[in-house]
């Protein structure tokens, strides 16, 4: 027998009227490519401005998660390529983040369990790729570009999809209550990336994980979990090795399927951001 141990990392957008370090609207849904400056499109020459009410909106979420302020906090680049990351670098927070060591306290099937939260803290967003179907081409929005997001990174502590969906679903509430995000997973606010692996019944040490990606509700995430489960097991039943991999969620084929193997976060090269001041 296996038990799961899942960790759940949640994006949230948050609801301020400009960007993350730019002054373009921060808006869902105009017109693509309208919501657009230098700053956000990586232009040589531009300098990011941090968004007071962005910062003042992330501390109100880590106090309400019961987390620790940092004394001293910066950001960083997160290098990576991706075709929607204009300055092929993401402006996040590595290992001096906003606020660290919360919790939440929630109720599952009659049991009271507290979920601790490691990190909260922030970042911008990417921009957008759309697919057009029977097109051979992808075309790129960059509205979403800069938009400022709250990563809630959870400990290992929820050990079943139905402890997942309580999790999100308690979260999420707060985060409305706060009135930070309108938390519309629709629209992209709140998106939720789970890893989890297995370990045999009674053992501490902690198994090889996958990672979930593609999951656009509590119930796909939930589904999504089930399956992962499902495939763990059989292959650790087979005497198979599981891979460290990052895998996508087929919401129609109601199973997921390898996406790439899992980067450490060497490969993203971090480094101090040289633009924004500690």
């Amino acid at each position: 027998m296996y038990e799961p141990v899942i960790g759940l990392e949640v994006h949230v957008q948050l609801k301020t009227k400009t960007k993350a370090f730019c002054g373009c609207v921060n808006e869902f849904g105009a017109k693509e490519n309208t919501h657009t400056c230098p700053v956000c499109l990586g232009l040589p020459g531009s300098l990011p401005v941090l968004n007071a009410l962005a910062l003042k909106s992330a501390v109100k979420v880590a106090l309400a998660f019961h987390c620790t302020i940092a004394g001293f906090t910066k950001f960083d680049r997160k290098n990576y390529f991706y075709p929607d990351l204009p300055k092929n670098f993401q402006i996040s927070q590595y290992d001096k983040p906003l606020s660290e060591n919360g919790f939440l306290d929630m109720e599952e099937a009659g049991q009271k369990k507290r979920i601790r939260i490691k990190r909260i803290h922030l970042e911008e967003d990417a921009g957008k790729l759309i697919h057009p179907e029977n097109s051979p081409v992808s075309l790129i929005d960059f509205n979403r570009a800069g938009t400022p997001l709250l990563e809630i990174v959870s400990e290992p502590d929820i050990h079943s999809p139905e402890e997942a969906y309580q999790y999100l679903t308690d979260l999420k509430l707060a985060l409305q209550y706060l009135d930070v995000s309108d938390c519309d997973m629709e629209k992209g606010s709140l998106r939720c990336d789970a890893n989890i692996s297995l370990r045999p019944i009674g053992e501490s040490k902690l198994g090889t994980k996958t990672e979930l990606k593609n999951m656009n509700s509590f119930k796909a995430v939930k589904a999504a979990l089930e399956y992962e489960i499902r495939r763990q097991t059989k292959l650790l039943e087979d005497g198979e090795r599981i891979i460290q991999e990052t895998c996508l969620w087929d919401e129609k084929q109601q199973e997921t399927f390898s996406m790439r193997s899992k980067e450490e976060a060497h490969d993203y090269r971090y480094f101090p951001e040289p633009d924004l001041p500690p």
